[in-house]
Parts: C-alpha cells; structure tokens; sequence
C-alpha cells in the first residue's frame, strides 16, 4: 500500500468491480476500500489523523446506512478539497441519472458516471485523470515541480509570483534558502542574494522585482521579433477573446502574436471552475481553459509574450500599425485589443495598504492556499465573485460573500447560487459593504457596514475584492472612439461622425480601419467567457477582409 494521497472507495455492493476499476492507480494512490459511508467517515478520518490527505472520493449510487449525497457532504465538512464521483453500476445507472444530474448541476458532487466494467474503460479514467488533475492544482506543495521559488517569507512579491505561475499551469513551490532545494539554487546564484530567487524553465536563476520580470524571463518580449518583420494580427491581451483570435487567425496562416500584461488568460484564468462552457460537462478551471487555447494556437504558430503592457497604439493609416511596450515596438497590419477589464478598486485606504498581504483583488489561485482556518471574505456578487468563494471554502473556515444588493440572484447564474446555498461554510451578508478594515503587518479586521446603517467589525483573515469591471483603455488615442466609461465602441455604436462613407462600422470593428476590439473591454459585451470566446473567433473573418481591402 502506498503512503501517497488517499483514494477512499465507497462500495457496499460491488466493491470488486470498484476496485477494479481503480487497479491502475494502486501504485500513485493509497486506494482503500470501503463499504458504507461511516465507514468512509472513519477512515478518511485515519487518513487525515496520520498526516495523510484524501484527494477523491468515489462512491456507489445507494449506501446501506445513509443517502449518497449526504454522505458526500459529510465527507467535504472533513475533506473540501477532495473531488467527489458517483460510478453508478450498470443495474442502477439509468434509474439513478436524473436526480443525481440535479444535483451534480448544483455542484453537491463532480462527476456522475458508469462504474467501469474493466481496467481499461478509458472514458471513465479520463473522468478520473481529469479531477485528479484539478485536485493536484489545489495542493500547496505539488511533488511534480517546473519552476522554484526560494524566500524565507510569504509576502506580497512571492504570493503574486506564485499566483502567476499557477495561472500559467506550472507547478511551483516555495522553499526556505536554508532547504535542501534552497541550497541547490543559491549555489546556482552569483552574488548576495535578495528574496524572492526564482529558477525559470530553462533552470536560469533570476531575482525579480514584479511578476512582469518573471514572465519576461519565461515567456519573452517583442524584441525577440525582427523590428522588419510587420505581423499580420497583433493581439493586445491574452484572454478568452485574444486566444479565440489567435487560434482562428494562426490556423488560417495569419501570422499572429499575443501581448498579455499579466498572465495568459486574463481574468478568466483565475475561475477555479467554469461550469457552464460548452463541452465541458464536467466543468473546467479558467487555467487549463487558457493553457489548452494557448497550446492550441501555439500549434498554429502564434507567438506569446507575457508581462508586456502595451503603452501607446500608434494609429498607421496606409502604414502598419505600432503597438509600443517599455521593452520594443511591434507593428501590424491589424490590430485586435482584448486588453480585458480591471476589478474596481475598494478606496478604502488602509486596506490598499495591505494589497498582497490578506487583500486580494480577484481570485488569486495561490492566495486561497493560504487561507486555511481563517474566516474569508469576498466583495462582489458576478460569476467571479461565486467561483471565487466556492474555491475558498476549500481551505478557509468560513466564507462570507459582501454583496450590496439584496440577493445574489440578479448578478449571478442560477447554478452558483445553488451551489453556494448547499456549501456550509458560505454566507452571504447582503445589502452591505466593507468601509474599513485593519491589521499589523496584515489584515486581521475588517468593519461591514448596512446599506440601511449601521456597522460591525469582524475578524478577517482574508479580503478578495472583484468589484465589477474598469476597461484597459488609457493607452488607446482619442481616435479610438470610447464610450463614457472608457469602454472600445464598435459597429453602429460608433459616433456617427466617425463612419467612412456614411457606413457604419461592422460589428466588431472600432473607429479605426484596422483596429478590431473584443471581449470584456469592448462596450455592449456581455462579459461572460463564452461571448468573450465567440467574438475573438469572429472578429478573424473582419481581419481577413481589412488584409484583402489593403492588398487589393
């Protein structure tokens, strides 16, 4: 038996098929058996009382001493990072489908499915591999590892560092200098060191001072591209609708590159779970929603440059156009900005002070590690903020979503706010706000007020604010119509002063010939991955035939 982390099998009936369908990952998993849901209960609780940790559970459809889903969750109050299946046998999976489906929907359990009937039934171990995966990415010290990270503390630089990696998908880990791998890379560095050292995939030792050095450093600028080279499609942000453009543009043999100021992926990235993409009936993690889109157009030849904030768009005319960064100039016969939006900010002052040190604007993947035991809070009330908590309430004690409006139901899909209803260790405070908050050195207070009055101070060991939307605009010129809020106008939103011959822009088209804006920073957009998805799929045919007019 391996000492690795638990698989715990719930099969009172069938527990030779189970196990068999379980037989390859003997050799990875510490598989144990079981044939009721106390059972379970006890020996998950061994697992956890010997150091152990129990990565997922799977359990028969019907169990001789509780009902399944109850089991379940009892089960997360004990493990909430642990993944939860259903394998149904064959004599009861039909039956069985509908109500479990419901409540799969509502997010009690991940993933409803056949009990294999061999040990190569290869649909159900994709199902498995696929949550195994996702729980690996919740693990603070993952054993596979591609980059180190060395620092005697957790302070804001490292957390962010970190939170990048992890959006990115690769493993990381932080280590003390005085550890075994601490050793190993100060021995690699030439110098007086200064925290955080970072070793990058290609096992250079680097000593960043932002996240943009570490992704320059892994990912490359644009004064790696020939200054005589001019691109055909040159997309400003690394989101949902920059990655759609990228893969229809390089797969249609439009040369094509990427500027991303964060990580690839944008906001969307940071979704611990997208449940309503199509084709992922299982839901899907906004990183490897993004990793799988940037391999995909890197297979087309799109060429990618993270930590790179675009500064100036100089407008070509019969020329191409020139995208300026702090690094180098890249020029394009079209240009796409899918530069996303930016969470409000609180302005509460003495919070901002504490930005990476228990305040966190937007999800931040690693951060969530480090709020186990704490008491967590969350400012917003969109899809983010629901994905956001769910994902906290795997490590924190409590969540508690701060929400101005009454309920969550006019801001959030139906299907999160059923899931945060069944999860005990979310609340909800509606109709209030954060107005103040405070700690030594980090947060450890926080003081909500009513929007009818009055006032509480809490404790608070965790602050994540995603506070609606603020356009990357401010590098665009005037020439670039922009509604009052700063947002890329397009087709017939355009002024009509500004239309060409008396024609409108097409849809997705700006002010400027050439210049296509998309997703979450375009006005009228609807802000939703899938949307955000479409249009950078659609604007390529616009590019096609600006190159054409241009060439004819």
């Amino acid at each position: 038996m391996t000492s690795g982390p638990a698989i715990v099998l719930i099969a009172p009936d069938h527990p030779d098929e189970m196990l068999a369908g379980f037989a390859r990952y003997v050799q990875e998993y510490d598989v144990r058996v079981t044939g009721s849901c106390v059972e379970a209960l006890v020996t998950t609780r061994d697992i956890l009382v010997a150091g152990g940790t129990v990565a997922l559970v799977a359990s028969e459809s019907v169990l001789p001493d509780a009902e399944v889903l109850h089991c379940f969750a009892k089960l997360r109050e004990k493990v909430p990072t642990a993944r939860r299946l259903i394998a149904a046998h064959w004599d009861r999976f039909l039956t069985d489908a509908p109500a479990l489906r419901s409540a799969m929907a509502r997010g009690e359990f991940d993933a409803f499915l056949l009990m294999p009937r061999g040990t190569r039934d290869e649909e159900f171990h994709y199902a498995v591999t696929e949550l195994l995966s996702d729980w690996g990415a919740t693990v603070p010290d993952p054993e596979v590892v591609s980059v180190k990270i060395i620092s005697p503390v957790r302070d804001g630089l490292t957390l962010a560092i970190r939170d990048f990696f992890d959006r990115m998908g690769l493993p990381n880990r932080q280590w003390e200098p005085d550890s075994d791998a601490g050793r190993y890379v100060l021995d690699l560095w030439d110098g007086e060191p200064v925290y955080p050292l970072v070793t990058t995939t290609d096992h250079r030792v680097i000593q960043p001072t932002s996240v943009r050095d570490v992704a320059r450093a892994v990912y490359g600028e644009p004064t790696a591209i020939d200054v005589e080279q001019v691109v055909d499609l040159a997309v400003v942000g690394g989101g949902p609708a920059g990655l759609a453009a990228a893969v229809y543009a390089a797969s249609e043999g439009l040369s094509t590159i990427v500027l991303e100021a964060e990580a690839i992926g944008g906001q969307a990235g940071t979704s611990s779970m997208i449940r309503n993409y199509l084709g992922f009936p299982r839901g899907i993690s906004g990183m490897r929603l993004a990793q799988r889109a940037r391999n995909q157009a890197l297979r087309f030849g799109t060429r990618f440059f993270a930590g790179q904030v675009v500064e100036e768009l100089r407008v070509g005319g019969d020329e191409p156009h020139v995208l300026c960064t702090d690094t180098g100039e890249v020029r394009a016969r079209a240009v796409l900005i899918s530069s996303g939006v930016a969470y409000r900010k609180l302005r509460v002052e003495p919070l901002e002070e504490l930005v990476g040190l228990g305040v966190h604007y937007g999800a931040a993947m690693s951060a969530a590690r480090e709020m186990e035991g704490r008491d967590v809070f969350v400012v917003g009330g969109g899809n983010s903020a629901g994905q956001a908590a769910v994902h906290l309430a795997r490590f924190a004690r409590s969540v508690t979503i701060v929400v101005r409006r009454p309920d969550l139901a006019e801001t959030m899909s139906s299907y999160l706010v059923d899931e945060i209803d069944l999860n005990r260790r979310i609340s909800v405070r509606p109709s209030s706000r954060v107005v103040d908050g405070g700690g030594d050195g980090r947060l450890e207070w926080l003081e909500i007020a009513e929007v009818e009055g009055g006032s509480e101070r809490v404790e608070a060991g965790g602050l994540f604010l995603l506070l609606g939307a603020e356009p990357h605009c401010e590098w665009l010129p005037d020439v670039v119509a922009k509604d009052a809020d700063g947002f890329v106008l397009t087709g017939r939103d355009v002024p009509k002063e500004r239309w060409v011959d008396g024609l409108p822009p097409a849809n997705l088209a700006t002010s400027v010939p050439g210049v296509f804006a998309a997703g979450d920073v375009r006005a009228g957009s609807m802000k939703r991955v899938a949307s955000a998805t479409g249009e950078g799929a659609s604007v390529v045919s616009l590019v096609h035939a600006h190159l054409g007019a241009g060439t004819a």
